[in-house]
């Protein structure tokens, strides 16, 4: 017979999540999470991006099967079962998700690198437009693109701030990574473009004196920058568990079908 898995409890502050940790801590023998083999989360989908950052922080990344006790739970499972929840997280199916990996250069040329799992943002900093120049792998594809800033999503991350400003869906699947422009003025009928994930993409900031720029990898922000250079992090997967039938493939699918 095979051994259970061992696993590790970890809940957001929020009072429900609390709540829901507390029955669960006498429904399963839980371990540290040195020990444990998968991660289960309670909470939203703020709360899992920020545990999935620190297990990249900490360089010891371990599947996580999430509970919603949050607002959206996008990426999480349904918090109410009949199933006890080992006999859940044995029967989720994975699904490896990969970061983007932003390199910013501010205007001082200091450098900073953080992981985002769903979009790197450029934001305009005032009330003056951002003018940028994109580069793909190496070669401009646009001199000069005047708007309030941009996005470049993965397919997980492509239902979140990518989908409210009108960026596509990507299946997990896809290979491939949404770059969307918020509010473009100049050029203004320009909606973005779909690029292959092994795409470097790298933006310049034009004119940071007048119009400063910040850049935002998930939770973390870089003001004042003169340059982002973005990529795949493919030496960092990470994995997420979902109930059967219920995977975020499904879920990106059915998102397409929202009215």
């Amino acid at each position: 017979m095979k051994a259970p898995l061992r696993l590790a409890l970890f809940a957001s502050d929020d009072a429900r999540a609390q709540e829901a940790a507390t029955a669960l801590k006498a429904a399963h023998d839980w371990v540290p999470p040195e020990q444990a083999e998968a991660l289960v989360l309670l909470g939203g989908d703020g709360y899992l991006l920020h545990v999935m950052h620190r297990m990249l922080d900490h360089g010891r990344v371990m599947p996580v099967y999430g509970l919603n006790h949050g607002t959206v739970g996008f990426l999480m499972n349904k918090a109410r079962s009949s199933r006890p929840i080992g006999e859940r997280v044995a029967r989720a199916r994975p699904v490896a998700i990969c970061p983007l990996e932003m390199i910013a250069t501010t205007q001082s040329g200091t450098e900073h690198s953080f992981y985002a799992i769903n979009e790197v943002s450029l934001l305009r900093e005032t009330r003056q437009t951002a003018k940028l120049e994109v580069r793909v792998n190496g070669k401009v594809r646009m001199a000069e693109l005047a708007c309030d800033g941009m996005i470049l999503a993965t397919p997980a991350g492509s239902t979140a701030y990518n989908l409210s400003a009108n960026g596509p869906i990507l299946p997990l699947d896809s290979n491939m990574l949404a770059l969307t422009p918020l509010s473009p003025f100049r050029p203004r009928r320009w909606r973005g473009a779909i690029l292959p994930d092994k795409s470097e993409v790298e933006f310049l900031v034009l004119e940071p004196d007048k119009r400063p720029v910040a850049a935002v990898a998930d939770q973390n922000e870089v003001r004042d920058i003169a340059r982002v250079r973005i990529a795949i992090a493919r030496q960092h997967q990470l994995t997420l568990l979902f109930d059967p039938g219920s995977s975020l493939d499904e879920r990106i699918f059915a998102e397409q079908f929202q009215v």
